[in-house]
């Protein structure tokens, strides 16, 4: 794959056709910038040169000092509800938009900073990164794409030789990670909120030909676009769910049109399976708990079709009508994409006994609550029981009797397991083996997070000495808790 060897040009695309969703900003200069971890496959995907990425030029670069002389840098605008109460300015406070670049497939993605400094959206934060957290998104949004799931993607995480004050005194950092774009639902909040139409419809066709470009050509290209990003969510949130995924903090400043999982601040994966898992310290309520994922969506992309409806029909009830019928198509798309995914992680073929097979995955996901039973472990113990050996599977229960009535049925459908192996990882980002590697990583010492990172680059396949990383979190009755890291 070719690379560069110099700086990559930076198209300043939002920056000149959206200038009323931008602020021209420049990163804060760190006192002692050093490359903590280089994503090279994403560098090379991006034609760049891992090599001149880690000198000092490509710390510039990744750290928003050293641009090439025509970079529009740029803070982005954008609104949003935060746990449902609507702010009407949030923006990146602590994040620039480099630019874009195109990749060695000639796909535009953004290149985009968090803890680079305080920008005019910073409503009184100090704009910073601790490299705890940095590290986090890089570790997570790297598993999410090696699951094969929808995400943005980190390239590199810079420490900056600046203390963060938090709770404690913590080493700063800089996450440069790479994007489709970072529209968000907010974004079209922040432009619909404004009174200018014109802007508005900016940023849908600006959208539509970044994201979703066969809704230019529909009659009503706005609902067009509603069309495109319900689809793009069902299959996302869907996605998020098979593997146990809980993001942890679903305002609509965190939902992409791209359909891309965004913003990894106090996510994690389920243990033991429970769908009123709650992570995140700040969601007291649990509004965004494991099982109400689908319906945070749904909320989230009301909110979106709220922003879109001048542009449906200039008739206020017409567009209305049109928007609630384009969002009715959640449900059951996200229904659909479950109940394939699921379908798949038991080994069964695709077949009109859909209902039968939902029941059974009901199920098994109740036998699992009850048992307190870890979610990676069981599914893929489960491959195990459909190559004969059902003793793994069946020692992770307590209630035998329920099991064995589960596993008959199972069985007599004859599961494919090689599709259960394809499908259900052996490998995620377990919770205390992330806070094991963030922990040792914030000390200096990056062991324990390279084997992390070799683990979760292929989830699927099962390599000796990585042991430890199939093995469910040791139940010492504490309660694990993520935090957004401002």
């Amino acid at each position: 794959m070719a690379v560069t060897s110099v700086k990559p040009v930076l198209q300043g695309r939002f920056a000149r056709e959206l200038g009323e969703l931008a602020i021209a900003w420049r990163a804060q200069t760190p006192p002692d910038p050093e490359l903590v971890v280089l994503n090279e496959p994403l560098a090379l995907e991006l034609g760049l040169d891992p090599a001149w990425l880690r000198g000092p030029g490509g710390v510039g670069l990744l750290t928003g000092t050293v641009l090439p002389a025509d970079a529009t840098p740029v803070a982005q605008a954008y609104a949003g509800h935060q746990f449902g109460g609507y702010s009407p300015r949030l923006g990146d406070g602590r994040a620039l938009l480099l630019g874009e670049l195109l990749d060695a497939d000639g796909r535009t993605r953004d290149l985009h900073l968090k803890g680079s400094g305080p920008t005019p959206f910073s409503r009184g934060g100090d704009g910073l990164a601790a490299l705890g957290p940095m590290l986090r998104e890089y570790v997570i949004s790297e598993a999410m794409h090696a699951l094969g799931i929808p995400t943005t993607r980190s390239l590199a995480v810079v420490a900056t030789g600046r203390p963060v004050q938090r709770d404690d005194l913590l080493p700063g950092a800089v996450l440069a990670r790479v994007a489709s774009s970072h529209l968000r639902v907010g974004s079209f909040q922040y432009a619909a909120s404004s009174g200018d139409l014109d802007l508005l419809r900016r940023l849908v066709d600006h959208a539509i030909e970044r994201h979703h470009p066969a809704a230019a050509d529909a009659d009503r290209p706005a609902l067009a676009l509603l069309d495109a990003v319900v689809g793009a969510q069902a299959s996302l949130v869907a996605q998020w769910m098979l593997v146990g995924f809980i993001h942890g903090v679903m305002n609509t400043d965190n939902m992409t049109i791209s359909g891309e999982t965004i913003d990894y601040g106090p996510c994690a994966f389920l243990d033991a399976y429970d769908p009123a898992t709650v992570f995140s310290s700040i969601d007291h309520a649990g509004r965004y708990a494991f099982a109400n994922q689908p319906m945070a969506a749904e909320w989230n992309l009301a909110r979106f079709a709220e922003t879109l409806l001048p542009l449906v029909d200039d008739e206020p009830t017409i567009a209305i009508e049109l928007a609630t019928a384009s969002l009715g198509a959640f449900r059951p798309q996200h229904a659909a994409a479950r109940s394939a995914g699921m379908r798949a992680k038991l080994g069964l073929p695709a077949g009109p006994d859909d209902a039968t097979v939902d029941g059974m995955v009901d199920d098994l996901l109740e036998l699992m609550r009850l048992g307190r039973v870890d979610h990676t472990t069981a599914f893929r113990a489960l491959g195990t029981a459909a190559r004969g050996d059902v003793e793994p599977f069946r020692g992770l229960f307590l209630d035998l009797a329920g099991v064995d009535r589960w596993l008959a049925p199972w069985r007599a459908a004859a599961p494919d397991p090689d599709l259960m192996a394809r499908t259900n990882p052996v490998y995620i980002p377990r919770n205390h083996l992330v806070e094991e590697a963030l922990a040792a990583a914030t000390e200096g010492h990056l062991g324990p997070l390279d084997v992390l990172l070799e683990a979760i680059s292929s989830p699927y396949d099962e390599r000796p000495g990585l042991e430890r990383h199939t093995l469910p979190a040791p139940d010492d009755g504490g309660t694990y808790q993520t935090f957004c890291g401002t």
